[in-house]
């Protein structure tokens, strides 16, 4: 199949690794930042691949597990309002709030139902004039442009009884926070192509520049993931910066300009918390002013609250790249997909989830 089989080649994969023990002479980190790639990474043992030199970080690209505490304690507060049909994607429905989650909610009788376009949460809200309709939109940069035209649907049809509790988050700020936060050991980054599918990978330069690390635009297939890395590290070899494009069958400088247009008819830039990490400057999109009257925070009045994280969780550090999954001694027994302590142990995207997934739970227990 075109763009795949030659993409998972095991003789293409070996000259590439081959290629990256000739030209590493030191120790590198390199952090992937979707989780996209995490998942991939682990699925298919890219970190297991590359000279001992290279080690792979998990960065903050799986946007449920990077959804603030307090977001998902509010999405709870709206489900039990009465006469509200919350909506979601559906993996949200397990991450755990301070002491539940939607799924439970919805088996003690909220009206939570899982949606797989945000435009069917319109639709809903058409076909019930009498109840509230509340979409939780969250994600990266990527979802962004199909939860806005919902939200700008919506208005344009008159739909009064819509609402987005809207928690979407931005890549480049994230990168330029794990790059500041004390601790860092991140020297380059695999970037997130379906981001830059959107957003193009222009915003990445002034991070390059600034901080003098490369940052490499990548895909989600083996070889996409192992050329990506092989940039990476020819760049610091050689003390270079600079973004290049490794997703170019997929990925343009300038992205996707009527998707971009989207976006911005219904959202601007705020300051958004990020679970594990706090609260980072102009890091995620609110609706505009003008379109206050289908916020979800507004309309229901879920102010600050209190929020409770388990204490032992270590998903924060982990999203930052400071530690890996097997790092947490929860990780295995008391945190396991079924029991998940952490959003990371959610998403089939979270670091957490895809090492329990693919067995390294197991070598984390036996482990001497």
């Amino acid at each position: 199949m075109k763009y795949l089989d030659e993409y998972r080649d095991g003789r293409v994969a070996a000259k590439i690794v081959a290629e990256l023990q000739r030209v590493t002479t030191r120790p590198w980190t390199l952090m992937e930042v979707c989780g996209g790639q995490t998942h991939s990474i682990v699925k298919h043992g890219i970190d297991r691949l590359l000279p001992a030199q290279i080690e792979l970080v998990h960065g903050p690209g799986c946007p449920v597990c990077v959804t603030p505490l307090e977001q998902i304690d509010k999405a709870q507060a709206i489900a039990r309002s009465p006469g509200v049909i919350f909506t979601s994607f559906g993996d949200m429905l397990r991450v755990p709030g301070s002491g539940t989650d939607l799924l439970r909610l919805k088996s003690e009788g909220a009206d939570v139902r899982i949606v797989y376009a945000p435009i069917d949460a319109v639709r809903l809200a058409q076909e019930n004039p009498d109840r509230q309709v509340v979409f939780f939109a969250i994600g990266f940069e990527t979802t962004a442009p199909a939860n806005a035209l919902a939200v700008t649907r919506a208005r344009a049809l008159g739909v009064g009884n819509f609402t987005m509790l809207v928690s979407h988050v931005l890549v480049p700020p994230a990168i330029a926070a794990v790059l500041q936060s004390p601790g860092n050991r991140v020297q380059g980054f695999l970037g997130p192509g379906h981001v830059c599918t959107v957003m193009g990978y222009r915003e990445y330069e002034a991070i390059t520049r600034h901080y003098r690390v490369p940052v490499v635009i990548t895909g989600f297939e083996p070889i996409d993931l192992l050329e990506g890395v092989l940039k990476t590290v020819a760049q610091l070899e050689r003390g270079e910066a600079r973004v290049e494009n490794q997703y170019s069958r997929v990925v343009g400088a300038a992205g996707n300009a009527a998707a971009q247009q989207l976006i911005w008819s219904a959202f601007e830039v705020c300051d958004r918390k990020w679970r594990g990490i706090g609260t980072i400057p102009k890091s995620g999109l609110r609706l505009r002013y003008e379109l206050h009257d289908y916020d979800a925070e507004k309309r229901f009045d879920v102010g600050a609250l209190e929020t409770h994280e388990p204490a032992e969780c270590i998903s924060g550090q982990i999203l930052r790249g400071l530690k890996k999954p097997h790092d947490c001694p929860a990780f295995g027994n008391r945190c396991t997909p079924a029991s998940p302590l952490g959003a990371t142990m959610v998403s089939a995207e979270g670091a957490c989830a895809a090492y329990y997934a693919y067995g390294r739970h197991r070598e984390a227990v036996t482990a001497p």
